[in-house]
């Protein structure tokens, strides 16, 4: 692997503004939520993380639980950086989470100061970093106050030990409050992470106007809809797949659910000269809400799939109204 100048990198994305604050992040950012924990082969994912950022992509994110085994993912990432990627960390946005179980008793999940402060550190730790570039409240507690929970991210960042903050998998009325609070603990909310794909859009009618009036931005996960939005499942299911796999979340009754309206969306894509992953990317970013669309990979050839989608013509008006009649049918 070698390591491209900086000129040549940062000329292959166009960078986009996140939100209304002065950080942008690539059009296309890396998730290690699969295919780089304890489980998996460190070399592929050594491959994978070098390669994407040679390719421009400088966003790389992570939480506490992912692996499997929880945890063995920001220890892989971590090594990585150590051994390689350190030179380079000025270079890079690091993200990670907490909210989802990490460890036994009642600390070690949901939403607690207790929690996130802990588990901010245990990241870190495991990860050989003084900081991340973004934290996360993984997901909403209903049982401690939201102030209490944003009060935890805002004083990561006063530690130092975070430079801004975000949510995930917060409501709409959830994600009002929730900036509404950061804005007056003076640390604004950067960023919300919904999952957003054109079989979840549950985004659209009131979350996405919201950030817009906010100016937080959003970088949605599972834009592929965890493979299905890709031509993995056209014929068959590969043993390589998520779906194929025991652990994960994709399975095998829910591919056989979409696959009818997965071959028509394959037709549309293949009648504009580009793969369903590349149709189903651009169709999420078409959108001037969303920052950055969040992939996973477990191949290098994925995430230079999903790179093309970038230099694609935009979908038009007539595409977009037969993906839509597919979609409600």
């Amino acid at each position: 692997m070698t390591y491209l100048p900086a000129q040549d990198r940062y000329q292959k994305l166009d960078y986009v503004r996140c939100g209304r604050t002065g950080l942008k992040l690539p059009p296309i950012s890396l998730g290690l939520w699969h295919n780089f924990g304890g489980v998996d082969v460190p070399a592929v994912g050594r491959e994978m993380i070098l390669h994407a950022f040679d390719e421009g992509i400088t966003h790389f994110d992570l939480a506490n639980n992912y692996g499997p085994p929880p945890g063995s993912a920001e220890e892989f990432f971590g090594g990585l950086m150590a051994r390689e990627l350190k030179p380079w960390r000025d270079e890079m946005i690091i993200s990670t989470k907490a909210g989802y179980h990490m460890w036994d008793g009642p600390y070690g999940e949901w939403g607690s100061r207790k929690y996130l402060l802990s588990s901010l550190d245990q990241s870190l730790g495991r990860m050989g970093l003084d900081y991340v570039d973004i934290f996360y409240s993984h997901r909403p507690d209903p049982d401690t106050p939201l102030e209490e929970t944003m009060g935890a991210l805002a004083t990561a960042v006063q530690q130092g030990k975070a430079l801004y903050v975000g949510v995930s998998n917060y409501s709409v009325e959830q994600t009002r409050e929730a900036a509404a609070i950061l804005r007056e603990l003076k640390t604004p909310c950067l960023i919300h992470q919904p999952r957003y794909n054109m079989f979840d859009r549950w985004v659209e009618p009131e979350l996405l106007p919201l950030l817009e009036e906010e100016g937080i931005g959003c970088i949605p996960f599972c834009p592929l809809a965890q493979g299905l939005l890709t031509g993995k499942y056209l014929k068959d299911i590969p043993e390589d797949s998520r779906a194929a796999k025991s652990h994960g979340f994709l399975k095998e009754d829910r591919v056989g659910e979409y696959l009818p309206k997965i071959k028509q969306l394959n037709e549309v894509a293949q009648a504009r000269g580009q793969s369903l992953a590349q149709m189903a990317i651009q169709w999420v970013l078409r959108l001037p809400a969303i920052t950055t669309a969040l992939i996973g990979a477990s191949k290098v050839s994925q995430i230079d799939d999903c790179l093309g989608a970038l230099k694609a013509s935009p979908l038009s008006e007539d595409e977009l109204a037969r993906i839509e009649t597919i979609l409600s049918a």
